[in-house]
């Protein structure tokens, strides 16, 4: 029995506030007389507004201030995946798998890619991958999985899972390998060694049969070749040479 994740990732941050501060230039009253002895309109000159245009700008551009409204959304997106991610588990434990398969979608396409949200999205694909397991469909358990393993290449859970998969799909060497991974791993796991012992026979019988059904076709296609000449592979016997594993080849009619 699998027993799915229910990490909780969290983070956290304090808020900075960016206050700019601005110095705003003194108008002159209305009944101001200017240099050439014309009453003011009150209003900016041409050349004061283009200064007042170019501090909004700056303030604007203002690269920390970017940064941290970045960092807020981030953090946001993460905590949003991350209450996905839980509630997936919750419905994975009351057998609802469908669901549980919704919430883990969702806790991806939420989480930004971003390094702080790798453990979170390589769990999420495992547990997508154990649900498609339960379902039957171990194809897309073994995609789930090997996505979960490209963010975390040492992820024991996501291993087993997807040679499990392999197992139902008499993958034999496939899920071996997994297996084999996993002792790299942790060489004290005693379910990869339990599992490599009862697949090693197994994947030596598929090999078997997979010889045997090639050799069947070879002589198929060889009794087609030769029948025209009104021979057959039958006519042909090979001998092994027990001293250097040669074969000799005699025809026989």
């Amino acid at each position: 029995m699998v027993v799915i994740e229910a990490e909780e990732v969290s983070s956290s941050s304090s808020k900075t506030t960016t206050h700019s501060t601005k110095e705003t230039e003194t108008i002159k009253p209305a009944a101001e007389t200017n240099m050439n002895g014309n009453d003011s309109d009150g209003f900016e000159t041409a050349s004061e507004r283009e200064v007042s245009d170019n501090e909004d700008q700056q303030v604007k551009e203002n690269p920390d201030s970017n940064q941290n409204d970045d960092e807020l959304k981030q953090k946001e997106a993460l905590e949003e995946a991350n209450e996905a991610k839980l509630e997936g588990n919750k419905v994975f434990g009351e057998g609802k798998y469908e669901e549980a398969l919704l919430k883990y979608e969702v806790a991806l396409q939420v989480a930004p890619e971003i390094p702080s949200s790798v453990e979170l999205r390589s769990i999420c694909h495992s547990n997508r991958g154990v649900c498609f397991l339960k379902l039957g469909k171990y194809e897309d358990t073994i995609k789930e999985c090997t996505k979960a393993l490209e963010l975390n290449s040492s992820y024991i859970k996501a291993l087993l899972r997807r040679g499990e998969a392999h197992e139902k799909l008499e993958h034999f060497e496939e899920a071996i390998a997994d297996m084999k991974k996993i002792l790299e791993l942790d060489p004290s796991n005693d379910q990869a060694k339990k599992a490599i012992y009862l697949l090693e026979p197994l994947a030596a019988i598929k090999r078997e049969k997979m010889k045997e059904e090639m050799i069947g076709k070879l002589k198929e296609l060889g009794n087609n070749v030769l029948g025209r000449f009104g021979m057959s592979v039958d006519n042909f016997k090979a001998v092994k040479d027990p001293n250097t594993g040669s074969y000799s080849v005699s025809f026989q009619r």
